[in-house]
């Protein structure tokens, strides 16, 4: 297969641009601690392999041939996102971290994968950035196309969950911190949730390339 390091470098040059991602696993690790935090960061790479999946299927193609399908997925992100910003808008104090950070119920754990999932797989950009770049790396005289194209998407949801990871264990200590400053905190609350309703706004007025 042709270019991998290249491919892998792209990758890693997306997973360190500011994203709704990223800023939802900050968010996360800082509220919640490290458990859920991964637990979503989960949530991201089944929903980025789901996306990985749906442009094998050419799913891309039924946003070109039928363009509404591609606006229904953008609002449903946008509304989605815009919530989890309001949620976080809400939220007057972090719990105590200190005693014990890393635990998370059963429950906790399923609401943090749910909403790496759906923030991740409700965003049409995702999809159509699988569509674009995937294809680039495939060589037909390399072998069987679909193998290739698994092969890669194994290595874009092994990266993405490296750098998710650090992102949420990077939250966690970012609210360790926090527990020392009530202002510092008021803070983070708002920044993360302003920059979540950001995201929203601007996804709900993307257009397809």
């Amino acid at each position: 297969m042709a270019g991998i390091w290249l491919f892998f470098m792209a990758l890693t040059v997306v997973y360190l641009l500011p994203g709704p991602d990223m800023i939802l696993l900050l968010q996360t690790g800082a509220r919640q601690g490290r458990g859920p935090a991964l637990a979503t960061a989960v949530g991201l790479g089944i929903a980025r392999g789901c996306h990985v999946a749906l442009a094998a299927l050419g799913l891309a193609a039924l946003f070109k041939a039928a363009p509404w399908t591609f606006d229904v997925v953008r609002m449903a992100g946008a509304a989605y996102l815009l919530w989890i910003g309001i949620q976080c808008l809400r939220t007057t104090m972090l719990p105590d971290l200190n005693g014990v950070p890393t635990s998370c119920t059963a429950p906790r754990w399923r609401q943090a994968i749910q909403r790496g999932l759906l923030t991740n797989l409700l965003n049409p950009k995702a999809l159509l950035f699988c569509s674009v770049l995937l294809p680039q790396f495939i060589d037909p005289q390399a072998g069987a196309v679909l193998t290739q194209f698994a092969t890669l998407g194994v290595v874009l949801v092994s990266v993405g969950l490296l750098f998710d990871s650090a992102y949420a264990l990077a939250g966690a200590a970012l609210g360790r911190w926090l527990q020392r400053s009530p202002s510092a905190q008021r803070l983070q609350q708002w920044l993360f949730g302003s920059l979540l309703i950001g995201f929203a706004v601007r996804l709900a007025f993307v257009q397809q390339a």
